[in-house]
């Protein structure tokens, strides 16, 4: 399809959005440069309803930059923890001291200052400016890709860099001057909803009888899929090493690789050798030793089975075991810092045990 319907699709789809649009999300009530800032940080990769459970706790904690940027990283991470994609957090500090330190606490409104801070780059930075300051910026999540790559046939993978071109000046040609802010919040609504990744519901969309897929018959099956690989499966074993007082201990995760930053269970690469590594710590060997069932958790490129190894431990001497590396994190007084849902959910079992 040529690129004839570009400038006609923004009114349509304003038309109705007006009607079926979402305008009461916590986010577009005093859309701040902040708040919207915060909000397209969690919305990547993340569905609404998701965000929905994190976004307010959130800005209770950090009501604004300066608020962020003073906070520790365990804090910011335990605010994160469950939302996953940790990366995101860590960004968004770091970006925020930035903002703190070379700006003055005023997030920049300028497109190439704002798009090179961390974590936020092109898309993301014309979404918090249209929505924010209502200029105008084209932009291309995962949410208007699909519509762009269905409404025009665009072909191809979009991490390809022809076809991301393509998308981004199908995405310049179709946002209109005016009601920047309306049209940008539309088309990713629709990208959510009717023009969703699976069963598009293409007979209630508003650019149907425009829709070069649709028309085709070919709507659900773009935008077309990353060639694919094996999905490669790894495992590993979680020590839950519980002292007499009902502690467990956690070790800090590096900044870089998954879960980068947050606290976690001790890992070994082999059952047989958590004893040993009880003995290594503690300098006793175990108490007690349980198996538990294995938890599967999946990412975006690998899924991970975790076999969990319940260790009753003696009490460690002096300061064993103790420092920024290690924590005794107590279940009935839990510290706040950062968790994978996998730990979280393993310390919840034991609560209940």
């Amino acid at each position: 399809m040529d690129d004839a319907f570009a400038p006609r699709l923004a009114p349509t789809l304003l038309a109705w959005w007006d009607l079926h649009g979402r305008k009461d999300l916590p986010w577009q009530q005093d859309p701040t440069p902040y708040r919207v800032w915060v909000s397209e940080i969690m919305l990547q990769q993340t569905q609404v309803a998701t965000v929905l459970r994190y976004y307010d706790p959130f800005l209770a904690a950090f009501p604004d930059v300066v608020a962020l940027a003073g906070a520790a990283p365990d804090a910011v991470l335990h605010r994160w923890s469950g939302l996953g994609y940790y990366a995101r957090a860590r960004n968004l500090h770091r970006a925020a001291r930035v903002v703190r330190d070379e700006h003055g606490g005023s997030i920049p409104d300028d497109f190439d200052t704002l798009a090179s801070l961390p974590g936020i780059g092109r898309s993301t930075a014309g979404a918090i400016l249209a929505l924010a300051s209502h200029q105008r910026h084209p932009i291309l999540d995962g949410n208007v890709k699909r519509v762009l790559a269905r409404v025009f046939r665009v072909e191809g993978y979009p991490g390809d860099s022809a076809v991301a071109k393509r998308l981004w000046t199908l995405a310049d040609r179709c946002t209109p001057a005016d009601r920047v802010a309306n049209y940008t919040q539309a088309i990713m609504d629709l990208g959510a909803s009717l023009c969703a990744r699976r069963k598009p519901a293409c007979p209630l969309c508003p650019l149907a009888g425009d829709c070069a897929a649709h028309r085709a018959g070919v709507a659900a099956s773009l935008p077309e899929r990353k060639p694919g690989k094996v999905r490669p499966r790894k495992s590993t074993v979680v020590l839950i090493c519980v002292r007499p007082d009902g502690a467990v201990l956690l070790e800090k995760r590096p900044e870089a690789g998954i879960w980068g930053g947050l606290w976690g269970l001790p890992e070994i690469s082999d059952l047989d050798g958590a004893a040993g590594w009880c003995a290594t710590a503690f300098g006793a060997a175990p108490l007690r030793q349980r198996v538990r069932p294995v938890l599967q958790h999946g990412f975006s490129h690998f899924d991970l089975d975790m076999l969990p190894v319940e260790l009753a431990v003696p009490a460690p001497p002096g300061q064993a075991m103790e420092g920024d590396r290690w924590l005794w994190y107590k279940t009935d007084a839990p510290a706040r810092v950062g968790l994978a849902a996998p730990t979280a959910r393993l310390l919840s079992s034991l609560e209940r045990l």
